[in-house]
C-alpha cells in the first residue's frame, strides 16, 4: 500500500510540474533571467503552492501523532550548515541555472527521450554518489 501511495503522490507531483511548465527548461532559465526575457510566472506556482501547503501544514499535518501510510516519522539526522551542505547547493544552484532542470523536472522529462535530459540524469547520478565514494577513498588512504 506504501508503495502505492508513493506511486500516487509522484504522479501528481509530476503532473503540476507539467500543467505549471516546471519541466520546460527554457521556462525556467527564463525565469532564472532577471535582467533579460524575465519570466515571472514560475514565482506565481511557487507562492501558489505556498499558499495551498502552509494551512495544510498548520492545522493538520503539524497535528498528526503518527504517519497515515507508514510506522514513524523519518525526518534528517543532519540538521547542521556545513561546508558540504554549503558546496552542495551552488553546484546545484550552478547545474540549474546552466541547464534549466532540476532532479523532479528531470525525471519528468525522461518520457520525452531527450539526450540532453538523459545527460543530466547520469551526470546528477554520478554527483549524488560523489560524496560516497569520495569518503570511500579517503578512508582508504587514512589507513
Amino acid at each position: 500500500m506504501t508503495r502505492f501511495i508513493a506511486l500516487i503522490c509522484g504522479l501528481l507531483f509530476g503532473m503540476g510540474l507539467t500543467i505549471s511548465q516546471m519541466v520546460a527548461p527554457n521556462k525556467v532559465l527564463n525565469f532564472l533571467d532577471i535582467t533579460g526575457f524575465w519570466d515571472p510566472s514560475l514565482a506565481l506556482v511557487m507562492f501558489s503552492a505556498l499558499a495551498l501547503f502552509i494551512p495544510v501544514y498548520h492545522k493538520i499535518i503539524k497535528r498528526q501523532t503518527s504517519p497515515k501510510f507508514t510506522d514513524t516519522f523519518r525526518f534528517p539526522n543532519k540538521i547542521t550548515i556545513d561546508l558540504s551542505l554549503i558546496l552542495g547547493a551552488i553546484i546545484f544552484g550552478i547545474g540549474w541555472g546552466i541547464s534549466g532542470i532540476c532532479p523532479g523536472p528531470a525525471l519528468v522529462n525522461l518520457t520525452g527521450g531527450s539526450p540532453k535530459v538523459l545527460v543530466f540524469i547520469l551526470m546528477m547520478l554520478i554527483g549524488m554518489n560523489i560524496p560516497k565514494y569520495a569518503s570511500m577513498l579517503s578512508s582508504k588512504f587514512n589507513t
